[in-house]
């Protein structure tokens, strides 16, 4: 590929922004484009709430560093970002509504670009979606916007994204990559622009099969929770650890088992199945098992508050009334994103059943009436708490403290195998 590279990046959430500065870092011409202005002016000045890293450097700096050399600059304008790029990398989500996904904000997204591509453009897609979008949905609306036929005046492909937050910029270059074209020669450009920054071997196949290996990549890990999430309640029962037993399980070199916690977050692996559901509905395909699995873990939160309901009569407390801190509101340990994160679910049941929550996570912006400034402020006078996400304040927490600071008797759930079994011993530990 002739350097420099020129690519614009659709979308500049907890994927395209660090996938931008992966290609600016290698050397690439990136212009970022999204459509929320004052996102736009964030990272133009410089500012993210991002926690991922590279080298020694987090994202912040990078991004700096990035602007600085000129090599990365973001605007909410395709027609600025036309005027200087050849390759377009779509990393819009596909949000999902009551089980639904809605296509509307990637048809936008694909309206608008099309609205604004030349002769010779290539188009990539690394959002999750529903099997078949790129090929039904995008290419028409590409086509009819543009003027132009895929394949022959543009080039379109498909590339699943499979980063872990929190491991963007090592993952961007080393986890191997699969990808699918409308044609031979949109395969082999695309090709060429991932290898850009990718040093492993890309496999290439078709469009429609990496669409949806993306998409069950993610329900078998769905699945696998749901799982342990039975396991954990017999271990419960049984008197055993789990965290113990899935360790031992998994010294069989063909077993993998996944840790429970409160619950599946994220914006990938709880909307897994419902980016497969229409195609296998279309196709009258059942997925029983599957939906099974998403009921289980949907239902994680209210089995975590029987749980506690029971521990509380044993204390001589009742549920309602009583003060529970909660203890990290991301999706995932050592993250800031706290999308579709089942410690929501949680909490909202806790407020309806009249239980005072205080929430406490340093790393999560966003605000809400129940979080607090503070760990202290959560855990003081708390009957119970929660550890449902780890951060670094709390790996370090000194936790008989902490227990200290809290109710008569109190309670601690560790979902996360994170707290000290060395407590006061007026304090419960429930490991779970």
């Amino acid at each position: 590929m002739t350097q420099p590279v020129r690519v614009a990046v659709v979308g500049l959430g907890f994927v395209g922004l660090p996938l931008a500065l992966t290609y600016a870092m290698k050397g690439a011409n990136v212009v970022g484009v999204d459509v929320v202005p004052h996102v736009v002016d964030e990272i133009n000045a410089a500012r993210s709430h991002h926690l991922e890293s590279y080298q020694g450097k987090n994202l912040a700096e990078i991004l700096r560093e990035q602007i600085e050399a000129k090599r990365f600059r973001a605007t909410t304008s395709y027609e600025e970002a036309a005027a200087e790029v050849n390759h377009y990398i779509v990393t819009a989500g596909l949000p999902v509504h009551n089980g639904d996904p809605d296509l509307g904000p990637l048809k936008n997204c694909a309206q608008t670009l099309g609205g604004v591509l030349k002769k010779g453009d290539s188009v990539m897609i690394r959002s999750t979606v529903v099997p078949g979008t790129t090929e039904e949905v995008l290419l028409p609306i590409l086509e009819e916007a543009s003027g132009l036929k895929a394949g022959v005046d543009f080039y379109l492909t498909y590339c699943s994204e499979r980063i872990a937050e929190g491991r963007a910029f090592e993952e961007f270059i080393h986890m191997p990559l699969v990808l699918g074209g409308i044609n031979e020669q949109s395969a082999e450009i695309g090709k060429e622009l991932l290898s850009f920054i990718n040093e492993t071997e890309v496999t290439v196949s078709d469009i429609r099969v990496v669409e949806t290996a993306k998409v069950i990549e993610n329900i078998q890990r769905d699945v696998n929770i749901a799982m342990v999430q039975e396991f954990a309640r017999f271990s419960e029962a049984f008197g055993i650890d789990t965290f113990e037993l899935i360790k031992v399980a998994n010294t069989h070199t063909r077993v993998n088992l996944l840790t429970p916690g409160p619950g599946v977050g994220g914006f990938c692996l709880p909307n897994a199945l419902y980016y497969l559901q229409p195609k296998a509905r279309e196709l009258d395909v059942a997925l029983p098992l599957l939906q099974q699995a998403r009921c289980t873990n949907d239902a994680v939160p209210e089995v975590l508050i029987g749980m506690l309901e029971a521990a509380l009569q044993e204390k001589g407390k009742t549920l309602a009334g009583s003060q529970v801190a909660v203890l990290g509101m991301a999706m995932k340990d050592f993250s800031n994103d706290d999308r579709v994160s089942p410690v929501h679910d949680m909490i909202q049941l806790l407020l309806a059943k009249g239980v005072d929550v205080r929430s406490y996570d340093p790393a999560v912006p966003t605000v809400y009436e129940h979080k607090t400034s503070t760990l202290e402020q959560a855990v003081k006078g708390a009957d119970a708490l929660f550890l449902t996400a780890v951060q670094k304040e709390f790996a370090e927490a000194d936790w008989a403290a902490i227990a200290n600071q809290m109710a008569d008797s109190p309670i601690l759930f560790d979902t996360k195998n994170r707290i000290s079994r060395e407590l006061p011993s007026h304090a419960t530990l429930i490991r779970i």
